[in-house]
């Protein structure tokens, strides 16, 4: 796909996720510890438990938003997984900026007194300590066999993609789409699995929104295998979706501090990692 008919694609997902609700991807919680047993469906209801805990020093907390990340064993049809789909206000999303403009902002850590006068935030502020980690984040030390960016514009976005899939290669977005959303503010319910479709890929770049003023795309390729697949889902409130997940199936490189690991209750390379991805997440295909 052309480069700027391909942006234009990705703007038209961007506003659709706003619309659905989906706006900048919060930053990620803590998790004190999770669960391991070799039961799927009771894992999957330990996780829901451990999301309405509230009692116990010793209790498993957890972070609701976490609960994306599911094994490769659970992806069947008629399966049923508990999944968080954010669901944020149209004006949530940041604006993207050309890239002549975003290039001209600084993006460090170094300079993040500058930033925080540029955008008028008070140091300490939410704000301020939003864009502190979504540096950070940015300017950790990729694992071995991972080539990443964070990319400040659109046009850096696919730049990146095509160093990793080839510069004439024909770029497909991929994005979950919610078809029907209820009233009601259901964030993390039990999905049903209605269909399975993989989507032949031998290189995949996954592009994560982070928190910042502007529309900042967290952009990373890894060696290792990964499967991508389109699932329909049906939420116990009547949501309908269709779901992009990805799933890794070699972990060995992986922090032990991944969150996955933790909400998973495994170590790193014991099992393949999957996850969904928000409406304002991409993963971009030859």
């Amino acid at each position: 796909m052309d480069v700027k008919l391909a942006i234009c694609t990705l703007l038209h997902l961007i506003l659709l996720a706003a619309c659905n609700g989906s706006g900048t991807m919060e930053s990620d919680g803590k998790i004190i510890d999770g669960a391991k047993t070799h039961n799927h469906n009771a894992r999957q209801n330990m996780r829901i438990e451990q999301v309405h805990s509230h009692s116990s020093s010793h209790m498993h907390h957890m972070d609701p938003s976490l609960i994306v990340f599911f094994f490769v064993e659970d992806l069947k049809q008629g399966n049923t997984i508990p999944i968080y789909f954010p669901k944020r206000e149209s004006d949530a999303s940041p604006r993207s900026l050309p890239k002549e403009e975003a290039d001209l902002i600084p993006f460090s850590s170094e300079k993040l007194d500058h930033i925080l006068q540029f955008f008028s935030f008070p140091e300490g502020s939410p704000q301020a300590i939003a864009i502190e980690d979504t540096l950070r984040q940015c300017e950790t030390k990729h694992i071995k066999g991972e080539t990443k960016i964070c990319a400040t514009s659109l046009e850096s976005m696919f730049d990146f993609t095509k160093t990793i899939l080839g510069s004439k290669t024909e770029i497909k977005v991929l994005s979950t789409n919610h078809l029907t959303q209820s009233n009601n503010n259901t964030l993390l319910q039990k999905y049903t699995i209605m269909g399975i479709r993989e989507i032949p890929a031998n290189k995949m770049v996954a592009c994560h929104t982070m928190p910042y003023p502007y529309a900042v795309f967290y952009c990373h390729y890894q060696e290792s295998e990964s499967r991508v697949y389109q699932v329909s889902l049906v939420g116990e409130n009547g949501d309908k979706i269709e779901a992009v997940a990805v799933c890794h199936m070699d972990t060995s490189q992986w922090s032990h501090n991944h969150v996955s690991f933790q909400v998973l209750g495994i170590e790193p390379g014991s099992s393949p990692v999957c996850h969904f991805f928000p409406a304002d997440n991409f993963v971009l295909v030859p």
